[in-house]
């Protein structure tokens, strides 16, 4: 009996395995002292904005404290003069 129910599991799970890969939650800016935050760098600050428009959390970013407040605080600026869209493109796309 325990030996089915094991060989059933086994079935069960043979698909592809959707594993988690963490990623190494080290700061960016802090390893390469080069790159600079800077609200004109558009192409930059977009790979801390999801699609939809929202700031990246720290947590899938893997930036530090400090250099998070600068992100945000980036990212604003470069929303006010038009570098970077509030929204994503599926609600501009809409509005058309």
């Amino acid at each position: 009996m325990a030996e089915e129910n094991s060989q059933e599991n086994e079935q069960q799970s043979s698909g592809p395995s959707r594993r988690f890969v963490a990623r190494p939650k080290i700061c960016q800016f802090c390893a390469d002292k080069n790159l600079s935050i800077d609200y004109k760098q558009a192409d930059m600050l977009r790979r801390f904005v999801t699609e939809d428009g929202k700031i990246r959390p720290r947590r899938q970013t893997g930036t530090c404290a400090t250099h998070q407040r600068k992100l945000a605080l980036a990212i604003k600026r470069a929303r006010h003069i038009a570098l970077l869209p509030f929204t994503g493109e599926r609600w501009s796309d809409a509005i058309r």
